[in-house]
């Protein structure tokens, strides 16, 4: 069952995209805005709408755990918001000031991409804000791109209708000339992927000018090419098919048309499960032909071109936004819903465990029974002693160093090496807490060391991910699903990110 719960009206020109975070709904328009939407109550965020395009904004989408939201115009500028604040973070620019239709961040939120007019795509270093590469991909606009769930590839769809792959320093991997008939118009990955042995599969949908929803396999073996072969050829709408999306379980794929519809689909099976038309009904469209005369034609057009140009599903709840021409965003709910429970459970794991005792403050803040605590957790019970008779807390451990250490009669040096290494450790550790949101773990909040990706998409601390399987968690701890493979994924390029990150701290 799916049935409408809200319909939003505060755009005064048509909605081009909708992208959901855990906890937000954002949306972006021709009307050169963004608005902000709790997903509690579809309530306006206070510093809502957002204005800092000059032209329209094609494309919004937030980084992995929310912490911003990006959106791309025609202004050719990428802008990054801080999504509790509605405040800018950065203003990207295309180098060739090319207008930019659509953008995507990386799932470990370490890249960020933008297509272009001219063919195309900028690439840059999400953390540092840094362009790493511009290339041409296309001979034609760049309207379509995503990442791979692993974050090691991406996805970009022209308006001539090609689809093709690249890695992620813009190499090319393989082309589908002509997927789409006179141009792709979206393309999406499943957020899950399947290993076996030595080959990597994914699941991309895209769509297109020709009316079609295509449904793809993407194979990728280590040391080769990667391969697409077409699994589904989806044809229940009837004019072009402007936006599609995976729901988060990778179970469903969704649909906008110009046909004014929403179909759902099963994603495995391709079988049509819903085809709302809603979108095809009056709208919020005749208060401005009843108070605007002036703008009736531009209006009663734009109220007639009820296209369904939108679709984004939540990560973590039972929404599906779709946007259209008529310059609203309507709001569905799938099924019966996810109970409370796991939302609440989900909720706990975004905020992160609750660490008891001194590991929940800083080591400046610690106790000198902090400090005695730590030292017997790390194998140094010979020094328990030695910092109790100097009363030895928190903020003199810090500042610890080889002169100190001896002074305090450690006599062995092989002892005080590992008593400072330890140390600088913890300090490199509690460190996360400045850190940018993408580099902590969703389990713990704590910086990662050995990042992993998860079937799930999401990255992990290696050990936490690892612990949560062996509890019989075989579920994902950002999206309570269930996981499809508990194969653990290195994120190097994370890693790296994180390494450099700490260098200049």
């Amino acid at each position: 069952m799916v049935s409408i719960v809200r319909t939003l009206r505060h755009h005064t020109d048509e909605v081009s995209c909708c992208a959901f975070s855990p906890s937000l709904l954002a949306t972006c328009s021709g009307d050169k805005t963004l608005r902000v939407y709790n997903t509690a109550d579809f309530s306006e965020l206070p510093f809502s709408p957002l204005s800092g395009h000059d032209y329209g904004v094609h494309c919004c989408c937030f980084s992995s755990c929310g912490s911003y939201l990006l959106s791309c115009s025609t202004d050719g500028s990428t802008i990054v918001w801080g999504s509790q604040t509605g405040e800018v973070a950065a203003v990207l620019q295309h180098p060739a000031r090319s207008p930019l239709r659509v953008c995507a961040v990386a799932p470990d939120s370490s890249q960020l991409l933008a297509g272009a007019c001219d063919g195309t795509v900028a690439l840059w270093d999400f953390r540092s804000r840094t362009l790493r590469r511009c290339s041409a991909v296309s001979e034609a606009s760049v309207v379509a791109c995503c990442f791979s769930p692993c974050g090691q590839m991406f996805a970009t769809g022209c308006t001539h209708g090609d689809l093709k792959l690249w890695d992620t320093d813009i190499n090319f991997l393989h082309a589908e000339k002509d997927a789409h008939d006179l141009g792709v118009t979206c393309c999406s990955f499943a957020p899950q992927f399947k290993v076996e042995g030595c080959c990597v599969e994914f699941r991309l949908a895209s769509c297109g000018q020709d009316s079609q929803l295509k449904i793809w396999i993407v194979s990728q073996r280590e040391g080769a090419g990667c391969v697409m072969k077409l699994v589904h050829t989806l044809t229940s709408q009837s004019a072009p098919v402007l936006s599609c999306s995976f729901s988060s379980d990778g179970e469903l794929v969704v649909s906008g048309s110009v046909d004014k519809s929403v179909a759902i689909y099963d994603a495995n099976l391709g079988t049509l499960l819903h085809n709302l038309k809603q979108h095809d009904r009056s709208t919020g469209c005749s208060d401005a032909i009843i108070y605007y005369p002036a703008l009736l034609s531009r209006q009663s057009l734009k109220c007639n071109r009820r296209y369904v140009t939108a679709v984004a599903l939540s990560p973590t709840m039972p929404w599906i936004a779709t946007g259209s021409m008529d310059r609203t965003v309507k709001v569905w709910r799938v099924g019966d819903g996810v109970s409370r429970t796991a939302a609440e459970s989900r909720q706990t794991v975004c905020q992160g465990r609750n660490l008891p005792g001194h590991s929940r403050l800083l080591v400046a803040d610690w106790s000198e029974e902090d400090v005695q605590t730590w030292l017997r957790e790390e194998g140094l019970q010979e020094l328990v002693s030695i910092f109790k008779a100097n009363d030895v807390d928190g903020a003199e451990l810090s500042q610890l160093n080889k002169e100190t250490a001896a002074e305090l009669g450690i006599e062995s040096v092989g002892l005080r090496g590992r008593l400072l290494r330890k140390i600088e450790a913890l300090k490199a550790e509690q460190s996360g807490s400045d850190a940018p949101d993408e580099f902590l773990c969703p389990i713990t909040r704590e910086l990662m060391k050995d990042p992993v990706i998860a079937a799930d998409g999401y990255s992990y601390e290696r050990e936490s991910m690892e612990s949560w399987i062996r509890g019989k968690n075989k579920t994902s701890p950002m999206t309570n699903l269930l996981l499809q493979t508990t194969l653990l994924t290195p994120n190097r390029s994370l890693k790296m990110a994180i390494t450099r990150w700490k260098s200049s701290q």
